[in-house]
């Protein structure tokens, strides 16, 4: 197939025969068919409205037309597909919210019935009808869940916000509703760091709790444990002691160096502020602040009884590991400290207004 010529020698041979001069004379000096110039010639001659019949750009706009109506019959095939998908995973009502959105669009209404499979009666009477019971509870649950997760300074997630409905505000509601809830306002709490190199776990005949961490009242059982929170002057050390049976904070002690007297004080805080009975266990790790002569003779001389876990094994001491992973995201890692002092101030406000309802939720996902 021979190829066409360029548009800029055809219309040079144009101007020669516009010029005067015959069209076989033009042809024999550009060395093209007679019959090809005499058909540049005559679609001139159309073009410039000299002459009837169909100009060039008629034709390229009927071309552009045909290419458009291809193209709106494809995206029609399209979306009668994607239609009859809506159908069978969207509810009428959720179906009747996109008539809505589409007639806000500039959509006709009967169209978007039509194409989203409702009738235009069943959507003018969606519209007319009240809001249910439930989407009212719904709205109202949203706007408290918002409330509590802006009362965390946005670091509450569906297990405490769920907590805290129910034992602060004493509504009964499904978790499942609360995370559906959150997730369609937007909501969601601070993910945990990074999480330590897990050790062998090494079995001790002396673990008195095996995981179980649960108790049948106050001052039964509780854990302990030391956390470092760096500061710009240096390392600030905290220990705490916490009721498992109330999530409590009930004791707390901070230094500057993790030795002995650090959990000692701290344990002696709770003693002195829950009087526990004898045959109370304090559960912690294999620390030496922990299986100290200091530490130890302080728990017994108390009636308690010491139970440290296996070694390098969060999991046995879940209920500290999870407080303070709580309160490292949510707090004290959400910005610089300065001083040691900024950081022991930020720490013990922390844990003296801990509730249940928050270290309860917290704690749920390690128990076993």
């Amino acid at each position: 197939m021979p190829r066409p010529y360029p548009p800029e020698f055809r219309q040079r041979a144009l101007d020669l025969v516009r010029s005067g001069r015959p069209v076989p004379e033009v042809a024999h000096l550009l060395g093209i068919a007679e019959s090809c110039l005499y058909r540049w010639k005559k679609q001139d001659l159309t073009d410039r409205g000299l002459e009837s019949g169909s100009s060039r750009a008629g034709s390229a706009e009927l071309v552009a037309a045909r290419q458009k109506i291809r193209d709106l019959e494809e995206e029609n095939k399209i979306l009668h597909k994607a239609a009859a998908a809506v159908q069978e995973a969207v509810p009428p009502k959720d179906r009747y919210r996109l008539v809505a959105e589409l007639h806000a669009d500039g959509v006709r209404v009967r169209q978007a019935c039509y194409a989203l499979g409702v009738s235009t009666s069943g959507f003018c009477d969606w519209q007319d009808r009240a809001p249910s019971a439930r989407s009212i509870r719904r709205a109202w649950l949203t706007g408290l869940i918002g409330q509590v997760h802006d009362a965390s300074y946005g670091t509450y997630g569906q297990p405490r916000v769920h907590a805290e409905l129910q034992r602060a505000h004493g509504l009964v509601v499904g978790r499942n509703t609360v995370m559906l809830l959150m997730r369609r306002a937007g909501l969601s709490g601070l993910p945990l760091g990074r999480r330590a190199k897990r050790v062998p776990a090494q079995k001790t005949v002396t673990d008195l709790v095996k995981r179980q961490f649960t108790a049948d009242g106050p001052n039964r059982l509780w854990a302990t444990d030391i956390t470092g929170h760096p500061a710009r002057e240096g390392k600030v050390c905290c220990c705490v002691v916490i009721d498992v049976f109330s999530r409590r904070v009930v004791g707390w002690s901070i230094d500057t160096a993790q030795r002995a007297d650090l959990a000692t004080n701290a344990l002696g805080m709770a003693i002195d502020s829950r009087r526990p009975s004898p045959g109370a266990i304090i559960h912690g790790d294999h620390g030496t602040q922990f299986t100290s002569w200091a530490f130890t003779t302080r728990a017994r001389n108390a009636g308690l009884l010491p139970s440290p876990g296996t070694v390098g094994d969060p999991y046995d001491n879940a209920v500290v590991e999870s407080f303070r992973g709580r309160m490292q995201t949510g707090l004290l890692n959400r910005q610089r400290w300065r001083t040691r002092v900024a950081r022991m101030r930020s720490s013990s406000t922390s844990r003296a207004s801990t509730t249940a309802a928050g270290a309860t939720a917290t704690s749920a996902g390690y128990r076993r």
